[in-house]
């Protein structure tokens, strides 16, 4: 009879069945991730130029003439009486007109004019696509031109751009939220504006921070220190089977079934979410290029620096705010300080997103952008200010299939109406969208008797900005 093998040759000789053995429980954890659930990742309509969006929303509006939309002819004109006729909807009256207070320069080797309110984006403008004639509407006001640029319309209810974009493709990673917004106000359409309305209550944002407390002390309520994995395992497993249990004895809904995937999500954080959340992590080199640890930059470099991290981790689409009450570009008076002082605390961190996104390879396939819910006009608001002004502004564009070192559109030499080339509210959306692979007529939600979809009834794809 042969001798039989020792623990030692049975682990020698097996210890590839080990790996087989781990390899396949991997596999078998992502074809359940890709096959199931709500957010599991779905094909998009066409081949996408984009995998994930960072949207830079900057709230209280602003002004395109002293940020990326030059006007010699506003110096030219400077304290005249305006030539010609206003709209009758201005948010309130407005005097003559008003030179930028800042000078232009060209950049990069398309030559793009800049403010010098932005340098350090100037430096990146290569890569960017400025819209110059974007078009609010008539949303005048801070609340439906947010809700507007959010969610395409300042009047309903409706799923914001991020929640669409998670309905449609789903998230590449199940242990992390697929849509994040980073300081949101809670002001202005408050959660609406990273809500999910009458989509699946799964596809909402999951708000990080506010507008009225300092990003260095966001935290993830979900991930607090607590009681063990165990004991959590077994509390969680009583409440989804007493939660099914009720939601089997009534119709469907959605906000229940959103709920019990939330506790599961927030166990399955527990394990991920510190670690992409510990920008400590990150080099000394990669604090200074963002501006953490000085003023004004750190708040914002904070916010820009996380993003990176979560769209690395996954993450499907990041918002980061720049919002009120904290930061607000709504300088209806004391124009200069206003737009100094913010332009301040973001140029540098979102130039270093735009690098860092570029040096690691992820810009190709990220979609970053700028956007605000409307300009500000040409014409002084009192000796030193800036009225709200929806008919003209401007948005750029980088990275994900986007052609960068060009602008589209213009208005006319006051910067006052668009002139050529308008894009609305709904083109905006649209072209987002097909970086995505997604159809904006295709992507609809059965909702009330009706196909719902972001863009309503309108929209087209901006294609002279792809590349």
């Amino acid at each position: 009879m042969a001798n039989p093998l020792t623990r030692r040759q049975i682990l020698k000789h097996s210890a590839c069945g080990f790996g087989a053995l781990a390899l396949q429980g991997l596999l078998a954890e992502t074809a359940c991730a890709a096959s199931s659930g709500p957010l599991a990742p779905k094909q998009s309509h066409f081949p996408a130029t984009a995998k994930r969006v960072v949207f830079l929303f900057m709230h209280g509006g602003v002004s395109h003439v002293d940020s990326f939309d030059p006007k010699p002819k506003l110096a030219e004109m400077n304290g005249q009486p305006f030539p010609f006729e206003k709209p009758k909807f201005e948010f309130a009256p407005t005097g003559n007109l008003l030179a930028s207070p800042w000078k232009f320069q060209k950049y990069g080797d398309s030559g793009i004019e800049v403010s010098d309110l932005f340098p350090q984006i100037g430096s990146c403008i290569d890569d960017i696509a400025v819209i110059r004639s974007m078009n609010g509407g008539d949303q005048v006001s801070h609340g439906p031109a947010l809700l507007n640029i959010n969610t395409g319309s300042g009047v309903f209810a409706r799923p914001c751009l991020g929640a669409w974009t998670l309905y449609g493709l789903g998230s590449e990673n199940q242990n992390l939220p697929g849509f994040i917004s980073l300081s949101p106000s809670l002001y202005h359409g408050g959660s609406q504006n990273y809500g999910s309305a009458f989509l699946p209550a799964t596809f909402q944002g999951t708000r990080l921070g506010d507008g009225s407390t300092n990003f260095r002390d966001a935290r993830l309520s979900s991930l607090t220190p607590g009681l063990t994995p165990e004991l959590q395992r077994l509390q969680l497993d009583l409440l989804k089977r007493r939660n099914e249990r009720h939601l089997a004895s009534h119709d469907s809904d959605s906000a229940l079934e959103a709920r019990i995937d939330s506790f599961e999500m927030a166990f399955r954080m527990q394990a991920e979410a510190p670690g992409v959340m510990d920008i400590g992590r990150e080099s000394a080199a990669t604090h200074l290029a963002y501006g953490l640890g000085s003023e004004p930059t750190d708040e914002f470099g904070r916010q820009c620096l996380l993003a990176r991290r979560c769209l690395e981790a996954g993450v499907r689409f990041v918002q980061v705010n720049f919002s009120y009450p904290r930061n607000y570009w709504d300088a209806h008076g004391d124009l200069r300080n206003n737009h100094t002082s913010n332009a301040a605390k973001v140029d540098l961190p979102i130039a270093a997103l735009l690098k860092d996104l570029k040096s690691r390879g992820m810009l190709s396939d990220t979609l970053v952008v700028f956007g605000t819910e409307f300009g500000r006009t040409p014409a002084a608001q009192g000796t030193d200010g800036r009225d709200h002004h929806p008919h003209a502004f401007s948005v750029w564009m980088a990275g994900g299939g986007i052609r960068g070192g060009v602008t589209f559109g213009q208005t006319d030499e006051f910067g006052y109406y668009v002139a050529e080339n308008k894009v609305t509210m709904p083109d905006f959306h649209a072209t987002i969208l097909h970086t995505l692979g997604l159809d904006h007529e295709t992507l609809t939600y059965r909702h009330a008797g009706r196909d719902y979809r972001l863009t309503d009834v309108d929209g087209h794809v901006v294609t002279e900005i792809l590349g």
